[in-house]
């Protein structure tokens, strides 16, 4: 299947027996990507919004109508149609992004995440193209500049389409919910993003005279939240008690005495869908409160399953399998979106009472409602065939190997490594159109979890002053194990390849080892110095993973960095950078072709002009082609 074969099925929203979905589609002749809304009444799918770029359903509460996000090439609106279908009307216009947005209780407004600019009648005054920055991060990947903007909500009437900013000043709201029978609104906000990155607080506005109020200490990054009633809210958190490498967990929170209790006390997985894939559209990662449970997303292992917890902090699985669930809503029966290896995005439902008062354990009556990928069953795809590797500290890695389609006993094939980034991401049961491609050229392709990996325990989890050491030998010890397992993986002629964290990987490996006859780097970090300065979450995300600061501990920061070592490099490397990768900006990639071709090595440098780190995952469609093109032709001419 090539990319435009794809439709990625998203972001839903479900009321009573109407479930509203996104369908995405990328076109290579317009070099972009077209949505659609569609809904399912409970009998049929029906296209429900023209387009050409629709995304973000929400129903009102009492089911009447539907708002919706639409792009076009001057602005951002939003727009609102009767749930049985008719004409859509602009309800607002913004010039900036719509990030997201809320329905009042009444219907009557909608709340809006856009971002405002706190500098604007200054930059107004100087009138220039000169950016005068004062304070960091002053760049964001994927957004641009952001000093001196904060995302703030903004209430805007349904009706007449005015709106008024509800917040001044710096607080940088990343999500809110509308109170069930209080004129308030419930936000978390960052109040310091410069001092304090990971930290956000809960807070309460009231809608009537704008005072707001602050409910937690500053000591957690918070997330999300559902409304539970006027006293009790439900949260996902880090408590940041290992930094960065931290579990998500869900929290039941006591708006009247500010107690935070964990719920899921009894499950150490990342309450969120952390598994790698490069056919999806952003969904949101739902909390769902329903009669005394909590309905969340959680990564366990290789797969993100629906999980309920309640209020005592008993857990059940609620939709498993070996699949990712990428998001769930719940009405009268339970839809969801998800995937697998083999099968890309759907819509399915899940037809019981298990949702209400039912604790029984019966199989629940699945059905899948949409066939939107059917394509993919007359492809000849690879399929996933697991096996575990024990490390040296007595853990066992998750990990996979896929035959080349067309696979023949007896032959040997050329293998490619591939090493996720994060670290705390996951690979398993998601489509990976990338690993399908190697595989329809001739390729096997070894992947796995190892050491920082996230979906495990946050122990795991937590390789904080340790890159490169039990990471690399888990991914060492997981080629040698697929060795002696899989008599068809070719010694002579294997591969590496990885993105952001799994092209630091790849770098540190190659600077270690020459079992690999060719590799491809990714967005990849290789001087971790550079870093703490340039990247967007460098100055954190640097200190917490490397630990402390480059001026106290200068040593460890070039110790870990894969620029030290290049003089060690008999690789052929590919490196693949985009020029607007403000997470792992360009000189990460410019010094490491740079130190490598001073020293004589065989090294080329492919840059993607205004793409970001996301250049896989939702670059244009004609540079995601070309990427895949240029991983595929570097890895034929080195082993085949």
């Amino acid at each position: 299947g090539n990319l435009e074969d794809f439709r990625l099925v998203g972001g839903l929203d479900v009321h009573k027996n109407k479930v509203f979905f996104t369908v995405s589609e990328m076109n290579l002749k317009e070099n972009d990507y077209f949505s659609r809304i569609y809904v399912y009444d409970g009998k049929n799918v029906k296209q429900f919004s023209s387009g050409p770029k629709d995304s973000n359903p929400k129903i009102s509460p009492n089911g009447d109508f539907v708002i919706f996000a639409s792009e076009t090439k001057k602005v951002n609106e939003l727009r609102m149609a009767p749930a049985r279908g008719g004409e859509s009307r602009v309800i607002t216009r913004f010039k900036c992004r719509i990030d997201d947005f809320e329905i009042s209780p009444n219907g009557r407004s909608v709340g809006v995440l856009s971002p405002t600019d706190l500098e604007k009648k200054e930059k107004k005054k100087q009138g220039e193209d000169v950016h005068i920055i004062k304070e960091i991060p002053f760049w964001y990947d994927g957004l641009g500049w952001i000093y001196g903007k904060r995302e703030h909500v903004f209430l805007v009437d349904t009706e007449s389409g005015r709106k008024r900013e509800i917040m001044r000043g710096k607080l940088r709201v990343v999500s809110f919910k509308f109170m069930p029978n209080k004129p308030e609104i419930c936000f978390m906000a960052q109040e310091d993003r410069e001092k304090k990155p990971l930290i956000s607080d809960l807070f309460v506005i009231d809608l009537r005279n704008e005072k707001i109020r602050k409910l937690t200490d500053s000591t957690m990054l918070l997330d999300s939240l559902e409304i539970i009633d006027d006293k009790r809210l439900v949260l996902r958190a880090k408590n940041l008690e290992r930094g960065h490498s931290s579990n998500m967990h869900i929290y039941l929170f006591n708006i009247e005495t500010g107690e935070m209790k964990r719920l899921t006390q009894k499950l150490d997985r990342y309450a969120k869908n952390l598994l790698n894939c490069d056919v999806r559209i952003a969904s949101r990662n739902p909390l769902v409160y329903r009669n005394g449970w909590v309905y969340y997303l959680a990564t366990d292992g290789p797969r993100a399953s629906i999980f309920r917890v309640g209020l005592e902090g008993e857990i059940e699985r609620v939709v498993g399998g070996d699949r990712s669930v990428e998001t769930f809503g719940i009405g009268n029966f339970l839809a969801f979106i998800a995937q697998n290896s083999t099968v890309p995005t759907e819509l399915y439902m899940v037809k019981s009472d298990r949702s209400e008062n039912n604790r029984s354990k019966e199989k629940i009556g699945e059905r899948r409602i949409t066939k939107f990928n059917e394509w993919s069953e007359e492809y000849a795809l690879s399929k996933l065939e697991y096996f575990q590797v024990k490390t040296d500290n007595g853990v066992s890695i998750d990990s996979w190997v896929m035959k080349p389609v067309g696979f023949e006993e007896g032959k040997k094939y050329p293998t490619i490594l591939e090493i996720h980034g994060g670290p705390q991401t996951t690979y398993g049961h998601s489509f990976l159109h990338e690993f399908q491609l190697l595989t329809s050229v001739g390729f096997a392709v070894i992947f796995s979890n190892p050491r920082g990996s996230g979906g495990y325990s946050e122990e795991f989890a937590d390789i904080r002053g340790h890159y490169g050491e039990g990471d690399y030998r888990d991914l060492m010890r997981v080629v040698d194990v697929a060795l002696k397992k899989f008599g068809f993986i070719d010694m002579e002629k294997m591969g590496v390849t990885g993105g952001s964290y799994g092209g630091f990987m790849t770098n540190w490996i190659i600077s270690r080892t020459d079992r690999f006859r060719a590799a491809v780097t990714q967005r990849s970090v290789n001087n971790w110095i550079s870093f703490f300065g340039t990247s967007d979450e460098g100055y954190h995300f640097g200190k917490d993973q490397i630990g402390q600061d480059p001026w106290i501990n200068l040593g460890a920061y070039w110790k870990k960095s894969p620029l030290k070592y290049a003089p060690n490099v008999n690789t052929p490397l590919l490196m693949i950078h985009s020029t607007k990768d403000y997470r792992c900006f360009l000189a990460e990639s410019l010094q490491f072709f740079t130190a490598l071709r001073y020293f004589g090595k065989n090294v080329e440098l492919a840059l993607f002009p205004e793409e970001n780190h996301d250049l896989s995952r939702k670059g244009k469609p004609k540079h995601r082609a070309k990427r895949l093109e240029l991983i595929v032709n570097w890895f034929r001419d080195y082993l085949m």
